[in-house]
Order: C-alpha cells, then sequence, then structure tokens
C-alpha cells in the first residue's frame, strides 16, 4: 500500500513541517485527528538554523515581550509534553547573562530593573565570569529563558509521522490543488481543509500573498568552545548559545532587513569570528555558518485562522524571530479554533486582513 492510499482521505492536510507545521499536528494528533503533511525535508530552514532561544524581553529597551505570560508558559508545557512523548530534551530554561556591550545599555538594563521588570535582575558576582570573557562594563541577568531544542525536536518529530505514515517527503505543486465546496484535492489526496504552515512559500501563494510579509535575514555561527559552562545564554551583542552536544554552541545572529541573496555571507563571518575572538577568552573553533529566511510580518504579529474568503484554507505563519514561543501558542489556538469553533486571539486572526484578501 502507498502512502497516498493509506492518506488519501484525511481530515487535515499540512503543508510543511517546520515549527509551525510540527505544533499544528502535534495538537491535532492529540485529538485524534487525521492529517497528512508535505514537506521535502529541506536541510536549510528558519527552525533548523535558529537558536532556540525564547527570551522574555526584548529590544534594546529591554520590554517585556507581547503576551509573555500566557505564551512563555504555555511554550513550557508545551514542549516539555512533547519531549516526554518523544523521550527527547525539547526544552531547558537557562538564565541569559547580558553583558553591557556599552554604557548606554547599562543604564537602560539598570532603569528597567528600578522600573521593576520582573525578569531583569542584577548579577550577585560580577567577576564571576571573567576567567571566560572579555567585559568591561559589567553585567546582568535576564531569568526565565529558555532554549527550544529544535535539533532534537524536528528530526523526532518527522520521525514520528514517518512511523505512522502521515508524512509525504515532497514538494507541494501548488497547481495540483483542487478547491472544492466543502473540502480540498491534491492529486488523489482528499481532505477537509489545507493549512499552509511553509514559512515563505505562503509569500507566493495566491490565497496569501496580499498579505504583509516582511522577511529578514538571519546568520549564524556554530562554533565548538571546550570549556565554556553550557548552564547559561551569553550576550554581548552577539548571543551565544548551548546546545545540548556539549562543547557546541550557536552564534549569532543579525536581521537583515535588505539583502541581495538568502546565503551565508562572508562579511557576517568575519564580523562574527572578529566579535568572538575580542570578547571570549578560550580558544573557539567554528564548525559551521548558515543563514536562513524568517517568515517576518510587517507588524510583527503572526497569521493565524482560515482564510476569511475560502472557509477550507488556512494559514498558519509568520512567527518570525519569536517562533519559538508563539508557535506552539497560535498552533493550538488554530487546532481548537478548527475542531470546536474556539476564538483567536484578533491580534493575530487572519480575518483583520479581510479586505485585502477579498482581492
Amino acid at each position: 500500500m502507498t502512502l497516498r492510499q493509506a492518506q488519501g482521505q484525511v481530515d487535515y492536510l499540512i503543508i510543511g513541517q517546520g515549527l509551525s507545521g510540527t505544533w499544528l499536528s502535534w495538537f491535532l494528533a492529540r485529538e485524534n485527528r487525521s492529517f497528512l503533511i508535505i514537506d521535502k525535508n529541506e536541510p536549510i530552514t528558519p527552525s533548523k538554523v535558529s537558536s532556540g532561544v525564547i527570551n522574555p524581553v526584548t529590544g534594546r529597551r529591554m520590554v517585556k515581550v507581547w503576551m509573555a505570560e500566557q505564551i512563555l508558559s504555555f511554550a513550557h508545557e508545551a514542549y516539555t509534553e512533547i519531549g516526554t512523548f518523544l523521550g527527547i530534551t525539547a526544552i531547558s530554561q537557562k538564565n541569559l547573562i547580558d553583558f553591557f556591550p556599552n554604557p548606554h545599555q547599562r543604564q537602560v538594563f539598570l532603569e528597567r530593573i528600578e522600573e521593576g521588570e520582573e525578569y531583569l535582575h542584577s548579577y550577585p558576582d560580577q567577576n564571576q565570569f571573567y576567567q571566560f570573557f572579555n567585559y568591561e562594563l559589567g553585567c546582568g541577568e535576564i531569568r526565565n529563558c529558555y532554549i527550544a531544542h529544535l535539533e532534537n525536536l524536528l528530526p523526532a518529530w518527522r520521525q514520528e509521522l514517518k512511523k505512522n505514515r502521515r508524512l509525504l517527503e515532497e514538494n507541494f505543486e501548488f497547481q495540483n490543488l483542487v478547491i472544492k465546496e466543502n473540502s480540498v484535492e491534491y492529486n488523489d489526496i482528499r481532505a477537509e481543509k489545507i493549512i499552509f504552515c511553509d514559512g515563505l512559500s505562503s509569500f507566493e501563494n495566491s490565497f496569501f500573498k496580499q498579505l504583509p510579509f516582511a522577511p529578514n535575514k538571519g546568520e549564524a555561527l556554530i562554533v565548538e568552545v571546550p570549556g565554556l559552562p553550557a548552564q547559561h545564554i551569553y550576550k554581548k551583542g552577539f548571543t551565544l548559545v548551548p546546545f545540548q552536544e556539549r562543547e557546541k554552541f550557536w552564534l549569532g545572529s543579525n536581521y537583515q532587513w535588505n539583502f541581495p541573496h538568502a546565503n551565508p555571507t562572508k562579511e557576517f563571518y568575519e564580523q562574527a569570528e572578529r566579535h568572538l575572538s575580542g570578547w571570549l577568552k578560550l580558544p573557539f573553533k567554528i564548525l559551521d555558518h548558515v543563514s536562513a529566511l524568517r517568515p517576518a510580518t510587517l507588524e510583527r504579529r503572526p497569521f493565524v485562522g482560515l482564510h476569511p474568503h475560502q472557509k477550507n484554507i488556512g494559514i498558519l505563519n509568520g512567527m518570525g524571530t519569536k517562533g519559538c514561543s508563539l508557535a506552539p501558542y497560535f498552533a493550538n489556538q488554530l487546532a481548537q479554533n478548527l475542531l470546536y469553533k474556539k476564538d483567536i486571539d484578533p491580534l493575530a486572526h487572519i480575518n483583520r486582513f479581510q479586505k485585502i484578501l477579498s482581492f
């Protein structure tokens, strides 16, 4: 029996197994709903090159992220649950040590502490990291940070999908999609609804290309640093994030809104290497250089829900730089909406673009 024959009739057809597709399929599986994911398994995607950091504060002003209390606690619970199910470590709690890169950022950090920002704290032992790093202006601590171990989660969930014959590893060919009144058909697969979780590919999707996508490019180095403790995330302009694999770290990232291509650049490599050489006192080895385009949005809010004029077509996309925390939360909201008609947050609901999606 072929995979298509086994999955000829499903409730949901999901396009993409990045973070959004993984989480949507997880919540549908928990509800015992049938689905099939189509994903070619590209080696370089935003999910696969992400640091996995979930940080409760953001930006130069160190402000609390959108919906921090609901989203962070939900993310921790969801990653813990799926990790237990798969027998992997899917999330770790690690506070971030912020080495102030300049006097202004130090002042901002201290002012936010005085204002009562719950996640920011003075670090009690300012000398603790001198054997590892060069820093002249001290450091602070951001608590309640997490690392989502996507290097464990994405392949483990993919194996689970394969085992249960819920994955078709091929390119999705949009021209083969047929929209019926109450269903969709793709080759010989029939589904009640199709949900696009395919990142920037939705930018060219005729149903969603009018949406205000604003892709940005991120680059990172994968480095080996023998002797550097892995119980923290470290930041001084660049962020150094421990992998689960011993002595292996992710160093990044930049945010480019204008870029000629999606490939790694010599400029970033040299800048990152120079920065790490000046910051780190330990020897290090560069193992890899990666880059990807993130499916961000102009208003920095995701796209979630069924098309306002095509009720058997949906989207879960636009998670941007906060994807590790936003994806589980809004995948669950979409699943609950699909199954039980529960509300999607209006700031994320695709219905806010009802007018432009009518063309």
